[in-house]
């Protein structure tokens, strides 16, 4: 049992780090109601990462990387243009389209690839257990930097997610703005899908998020509970994939599913009622120079 902790130890960091940078980034996802955009964006990644496999690259390789980076940007691109200030249609419905074509190209890539099942498996699932301690620096170091662009960013990035028209009347270049959050969510994504699969990366940016917003509250305090909470379930799924010999990634995404399940029936019995968030912007708008 001591050999399996020592040999779960790093993949729980890993964990700790997918929680840092997910949690934060669902809070965005849930206030602009594109719950499914990650796991678009993340079957993207795999559709990518797929094609590069079919031409002879295996997945831990920077070429790989390139290509599904590369994939994941257009995905971005894709989004930020189909983001309308009057909708004519739920920009939800382009996510579910993007989702499931990349889905089929992902599968008939596979299909003409040796091994395509397997690799259509780790995309799902990811290799956890495969993680060193030098990925978990190098990972915990790129989503460093994306957390500090979005420190820097915040003023026009939450105020687009959470109150687009007051965006357009103040004139923010709202596509500009969105393609950078989908660029930076993209480059999120394709790292960790490497990694954790594209179940577990979706898991790790929605539910902790939906937990938050059980509670309400500011944003402060919704991005510390998401945080608790994926830190929670790491610890759980982690255990029980030691104790009962379970896939690790897949132990993990089936606790977020029965901890939200258990967190729900606890706010429903002790009558937990969300507070209004506040979100960090200034309600005066922002000088022209600081708009583009």
């Amino acid at each position: 049992m001591a050999e399996l902790l020592e040999l779960l130890w790093i993949p729980f960091l890993m964990c700790l780090v997918l929680t840092g940078i997910h949690a934060y980034l669902g809070v965005h996802v849930l206030a602009r109601e594109v719950v499914f955009v990650d796991i678009a964006l993340a079957q993207i990644a795999a559709l990518g990462a797929t094609a590069a496999f079919l031409i002879g690259y295996d997945m831990d390789t920077w070429e790989s990387y390139a290509i599904a980076l590369f994939a994941t940007l257009l995905g971005a691109l894709v989004l930020s243009l189909t983001r309308m200030r009057h909708r004519h249609v739920s920009q939800e419905a382009v996510i579910g389209v993007v989702y499931a074509v990349s889905s089929a190209g992902a599968v008939l890539l596979a299909d003409r690839a040796a091994h395509g099942i397997e690799h259509i498996r780790a995309m799902l699932v990811g290799s956890l257990l495969a993680v060193r301690g030098p990925e978990v620096l190098k990972v915990a170091l790129l989503y460093a930097l994306i957390g500090g662009l979005h420190w820097l960013c915040r003023k026009p990035f939450f105020l687009i997610s959470t109150d687009p028209d007051a965006a357009y009347a103040q004139r923010w270049s709202v596509r500009l703005w969105d393609f950078l959050f989908y660029a930076s969510f993209g480059v999120v994504v394709t790292s960790s899908v490497r990694i954790g699969g594209v179940l577990l990366v979706f898991s790790y940016l929605i539910v902790p998020a939906l937990a938050a917003t059980v509670m309400g509250g500011t944003v402060a305090t919704r991005l510390l509970i998401g945080w608790s909470f994926g830190t929670l379930v790491s610890v759980i799924g982690m255990a029980a994939s030691a104790v009962f010999d379970l896939p690790t990634g897949a132990a993990v995404v089936c606790t977020f599913g029965l901890t939200l399940l258990a967190f729900a029936v606890a706010a429903r019995v002790f009558g937990w009622r969300p507070v209004r968030a506040r979100t960090v912007l200034a309600s005066r708008p922002l000088h022209s120079a600081e708009k583009h």
